[in-house]
């Protein structure tokens, strides 16, 4: 060995010749070279991330591997740490929507769903929301969720090598888009949900656009399915890869389609029905598998429910016709119905019509409700609801105030995250790829 200024395991820079040489990264890697030295294993540890493009983001995974077998992973994460949960004790409780929608942002409407659930709990008027705003409710979420298995599926193909997969499922989710932004004004990071009921109802000719994207998503998903779930080669990547058992998933507290496809039907649109879930025909798809293979059919198929549910919220929008979106108490709802207008960025003329020309009285109670707010009753509350990764819960508590004291997020992610040691070690490295797509997280939720 030739003289080179070197890393000893005791952390100084020595440039003895006989020193042995470590690359190391991070504090945390110190010790793991030690421990290598000690125990004398012929082991090598990588470090996968926090850019690598397979771990979805800003994940790091430390693993230790001899060959080609993985014998630890550690998980390590809060690269995308945003403050949003600190951030909303700051904000009034409406201000908060547009904090929540960004935690997994590609599933806004959830997010943004559980959290307005919540608020009205500690409201006490959880049976005042008007039914238009309970199926709108319904509708966004399914879309979102829909939206959000697209890029699970997609990426994970893409990771795989099948670009066409990614490419078919992101312009399926495209078509998504369009519905959600014509409703809601934004794509994404919609802030539509609101203490109360929902920004605005939806647009004229808005049922007949439902149907149709319907229909074209219906065909780009069967397309999917056919290149995906009937490739042997994805097949052969994925069967009887990244297993996770019932046992192991209720001791990790794994939910969505990761619990599932272990064979648990555990969906709280069905377990705990919320905003009207108990009066939609759909189905809860299992597996036995618990594989990566049978989590990528299971989210197909949820795909289809979740068409169902949508055609089945469009039917009932257009059977209520024109109608209230927001609750009647004007102590929380604003003066005048909110609508975007034709640009998509800012309110409508008829909106800032009423407030600004017509009512002297709307135009203060407007100011005053905007930027102070409404007061909570004291107390705290749990309301979880189903997200497309799997349960996602918000503990909301109020001091009285025009703002949350907390507000804590159990993000579906964060827990699933857990289950990739189990599921990564005594496999193959290629296959942590694999285990990562079929767990399907987004760093936003985990991290906040």
């Amino acid at each position: 060995m030739s003289t080179t200024e070197s890393f000893t395991p005791t952390g100084a820079f020595t440039e003895d010749p006989d020193a042995a040489e470590y690359t190391v990264n991070g504090g945390d890697w110190t010790d793991v070279a030690e421990e290598a030295v000690r125990l004398g294993q012929q082991r090598i540890v990588m470090n996968m991330g926090p850019q690598h493009p397979s771990t979805h983001g800003v994940l790091r995974v430390m693993l230790e591997v001899e060959g080609e077998i993985v014998k630890e992973a550690r998980a390590g994460i809060g690269y995308l740490h945003t403050g949003i949960e600190k951030n909303m004790e700051y904000r009034t409780w409406t201000q908060g929507v547009t904090f929540c929608t960004r935690m997994d942002y590609v599933n806004s409407m959830n997010n943004e769903h559980a959290y307005v659930l919540g608020v009205e709990k500690l409201l006490g008027i959880t049976d005042d929301i008007p039914e238009r705003a309970s199926v709108l409710r319904v509708l966004m979420a399914e879309l979102s969720r829909i939206a959000s298995h697209l890029v699970a599926v997609g990426t994970g193909g893409n990771e795989l090598g099948g670009t066409t997969i990614m490419t078919h499922s992101f312009t399926a989710r495209e078509e998504v888009f369009r519905i959600i932004e014509m409703i809601s004004g934004l794509r994404m990071n919609n802030a539509y949900m609101r203490p109360g009921g929902v920004a605005q109802g939806l647009p004229e000719g808005g049922v007949w656009r439902i149907r149709d994207m319907v229909t074209k998503v219906r065909g780009y998903v069967d397309e999917v399915a056919d290149l995906h779930l009937k490739n042997p080669v994805f097949v052969g990547r994925t069967k009887g890869i990244a297993k996770l058992d019932l046992a192991a998933c209720m001791a990790l507290g794994v939910t969505g389609p990761v619990l599932r496809s272990a064979g648990l039907p555990y969906d709280l649109r069905k377990a705990q029905p919320y905003s009207g879930y108990e009066d939609y025909d759909f189905q809860v798809p299992t597996s036995t598998d618990a594989d990566a293979y049978s989590r990528t059919l299971l989210r197909m198929e949820e795909i289809y429910e979740s068409l169902k549910i949508v055609s089945q919220a469009a039917d009932r929008l257009e059977g209520l016709g024109d109608g209230p979106v927001m609750v009647a108490d004007k102590k929380i709802a604003w003066p005048a119905q909110l609508s975007i207008g034709s640009d998509g960025q800012g309110n409508s003329a008829q909106h800032i019509r009423h407030i600004m020309d017509e009512s002297m009285e709307a135009l203060i109670h407007h100011f005053k409700l905007v930027t102070e707010g409404f007061d909570v009753p004291a107390g705290q509350v749990f309301q979880a609801t189903e997200g497309p990764k799997g349960l996602l819960g918000v503990h909301l508590v109020s001091d009285g105030g025009t703002k949350p004291w907390r507000a804590h997020f159990r993000d579906p992610g964060f827990n699933n995250l857990q289950a990739l040691s189990m599921m990564t070690e005594g496999g193959q490295v290629a296959d942590v790829v694999v285990a990562i797509a079929s767990i399907d997280f987004v760093l936003g939720g985990v991290d906040r």
